[in-house]
């Protein structure tokens, strides 16, 4: 059926394919939202501390 080098080469492809499923997974639940999260949060103090500067002037 599979000689042993097509078989080394399978499960190469096959750990190559599994590690970068898990990789995106855990890109797509935690990474990418919490960028977006803190790119956020930065951008509200950024205007908290623009409107704090507006009435202290």
């Amino acid at each position: 059926m599979f000689e042993f080098d097509q078989y080394l080469g399978f499960l190469a492809f096959v750990t190559i394919l599994t590690i970068g499923f898990w990789l995106m997974i855990f890109l797509t639940a935690f990474i990418i939202p919490y960028w977006i999260g803190g790119s956020i949060m930065e951008r509200l103090k950024e205007i908290r501390d623009e409107k704090k500067a507006k009435r202290d002037a």
